[in-house]
């Protein structure tokens, strides 16, 4: 019997073959592993339309209804994580796709968040730099954490954890959202700020953990950045439509904000002549929020006993 084909999409690091154990279903599946992103929907469609079974890491490719619709081989779509905006996953029902997903950890995102608060205050990357460079030893002074009042915009599993750490370092901890109620901030133990644009106007470190949404996206404007202290920073770990990202770049440039830290970007990767790449009060890191071993192994893991289900014809794990 002839195998089904299977691509594992956008495995920038060659690791999903080495992280989980496809052997259950090699005797049916003969898996291809693309590291390079496909920029195009005319790439897609050249390079996937001989595959049944398609593994997607997070929302690295999106999966509208035209590109499902040039896919008439397409029978089975694995995503990492259970929740993924850039896969149409009604259109794929409608034409007998199914849509799996795979558990996913809270832990990597939080910490890389802490990673980069700490990286701003204390100019990780220029003092290191200079380091390597023979560059002056000590030409910066790093900013406490201790007393500092960090405002969360988004107080959800993510945020949650994120203000726990901030209590352990002796910050003063508020939070805002929409949803957001007193008697939610007390469970943190943090204070529910009266107003986004009251978090923003009295915050030094300013994290935003919110859902990608119509509510939410463009939620921080120049209006928004221009309320903020000049001293302070913007730390976007969670989705950088959440930010309009030309105003960002004004604030920057401008000094409105002396500085931030994102891990999310509109474009993927990152065009190497963006402005992004050229701002010296920006530190930027590739989407490495649930980039872990720990992440990688459950996801890789649990998209084969996905396709395992499937095969089976009891799929599991099944969105929409």
């Amino acid at each position: 019997m002839e195998k089904l084909r299977c691509a594992v999409l956008d495995d920038y690091q060659g690791v999903s073959t080495r992280l989980a154990d496809w052997s259950s279903v090699s005797a049916q599946v003969e898996v291809t592993v693309f590291r390079e992103h496909f920029s195009g929907e005319e790439e897609l469609v050249a390079a996937l339309s001989p595959f049944d079974l398609l593994v997607v890491m997070r929302e690295r490719t999106p999966f509208p209804a035209a590109l499902l619709g040039r896919l008439p081989r397409l029978r089975l779509l694995v995503t990492t994580g259970m929740r993924n905006a850039s896969i149409d996953v009604a259109a794929a029902t409608a034409r007998g796709v199914t849509v799996c997903g795979t558990a996913s950890a809270t832990e990597p995102p939080v910490e890389l968040t802490w990673a980069l608060i700490l990286a701003l205050a204390r100019n990780v990357v220029g003092e290191s730099t200079a380091f390597r460079q023979g560059g002056p030893w000590q030409h910066s002074v790093g900013v406490d954490l201790h007393g500092k009042r960090l405002g969360l915009l988004g107080l959800g599993k993510i945020g949650s954890r994120v203000a726990r750490v901030g209590l352990a370092f002796g910050m003063d901890v508020v939070a805002w959202s929409p949803n957001l109620t007193e008697a939610k901030a007390a469970e943190v133990g943090v204070t529910r700020a009266v107003s986004k644009e009251a978090l923003l106007e009295t915050s030094d470190f300013v994290s935003i953990h919110l859902v990608l949404g119509e509510r939410s996206r463009g939620l921080v404007g120049r209006a928004e950045l221009a309320r903020m202290r000049r001293s302070a920073y913007l730390i976007n770990t969670s989705r950088a439509a959440i930010v309009d990202q030309a105003a960002l770049v004004e604030a920057l440039q401008q000094g409105v904000i002396a500085g931030a830290a994102v891990d999310v970007f509109e474009t993927e990767p990152v065009p190497v002549d963006d402005v992004l790449r050229k701002l010296p009060n920006l530190l930027a890191t590739p989407h490495l929020g649930y980039v872990s071993q720990g992440n990688y192994t459950t996801y890789f893991r649990e998209a084969v006993e996905d396709i395992r289900a499937f095969l089976d014809g009891a799929p599991i794990r099944k969105l929409g």
